[in-house]
């Protein structure tokens, strides 16, 4: 074992010296890897060294007072823009790629428009997409600054990623399968649900693991349709802050800089929870 070993070493190295070029490359992809992957550790590690001391009972408490200044109103308010960004930007997501993947004529110039403009919102920043929010949802439609305006709000921003990972991943998938599910009688909606979906799904979930991940980030666009207040909400019309804009409030007013990082601490693990979840879904649908 060892020997196969120093041999395959042996003859990497024999390689690289042919290949000098090769050489640079890998040390660079190495390098580059290691920085990224230091930078992560470290932010990950501040947070929780500066953050953990500070989660204290109080931070649990059902109500927000300004003695102290609670998170369980905005843990609640992020779980429900999640639920409902989530039920109205996946369906829609999805959808639409299979339209465009597997539906749509190949050179229609309406589709590669449609995938020029998804690619165009997709690097938007999100706070066109707050004040598009602001003016649409809280003052034409007047929904003020709501749960529901803000999360039609993420809804928007998340679903040009969310379609294009779905498109990606309907692209990967071999065209045998096609081929061999019509083969065998079935038609083309029953071909997509049972073959090719299934078979994306691993690729569909990482876009929607994505897409979580920015609603849960999200603040600039949350300021302008959610509002900042701090409580439980009654229905979807209450205003409510998140986290995310929990933690950007603790942090700007100064006065509670420690509670903020107790607030980014309990965020890292609500986004830890959410991706572990949404992988578990992705085995069992896979292995389905």
């Amino acid at each position: 074992m060892i020997k196969t070993k120093v041999q395959s070493i042996h003859h990497r190295l024999k390689m690289y010296r042919r290949s000098p070029i090769s050489l640079v490359l890998l040390l660079l992809v190495v390098l580059s890897t290691t920085i990224t992957v230091t930078i992560l550790l470290f932010i990950i590690g501040y947070i929780l060294v500066k953050g953990i001391p500070n989660i204290t009972a109080d931070l649990f408490a059902w109500e927000y007072t300004s003695q102290n200044v609670s998170l369980t109103p905005a843990v609640i308010n992020t779980l429900i823009i999640v639920i409902v960004a989530l039920l109205t930007a996946v369906p829609l997501g999805i959808f639409s790629a299979v339209y465009l993947v597997e539906y749509a004529r190949h050179g229609n110039k309406l589709i590669e428009i449609i995938r020029l403009t998804t690619e165009t919102l997709a690097g938007i920043p999100s706070i066109i997409y707050g004040l598009f929010g602001l003016l649409f949802f809280v003052t034409a439609l007047g929904w003020g600054f709501s749960l529901l305006a803000g999360a039609f709000t993420l809804t928007i921003m998340i679903l040009p990623v969310i379609m294009r990972t779905t498109e990606e991943a309907l692209k990967a998938v071999p065209n045998s399968y096609r081929e061999g599910s019509f083969a065998l009688g079935a038609g083309k909606l029953r071909t997509v649900f049972r073959i090719v979906l299934p078979s994306a799904m691993p690729g569909i979930l990482s876009g929607i693991i994505l897409g979580v991940g920015r609603i849960v980030g999200e603040t600039a666009a949350l300021l302008y349709t959610a509002g900042t207040v701090a409580e439980i909400p009654k229905n979807l019309l209450s205003s409510g802050r998140t986290l995310s804009v929990h933690m950007y409030v603790l942090a700007s007013e100064g006065l509670y800089i420690n509670q903020a990082y107790a607030t980014a601490v309990v965020l890292l693990v609500v986004v830890m929870i959410i991706n572990w979840i949404s992988n578990m879904m992705a085995k069992k649908i896979t292995k389905g």
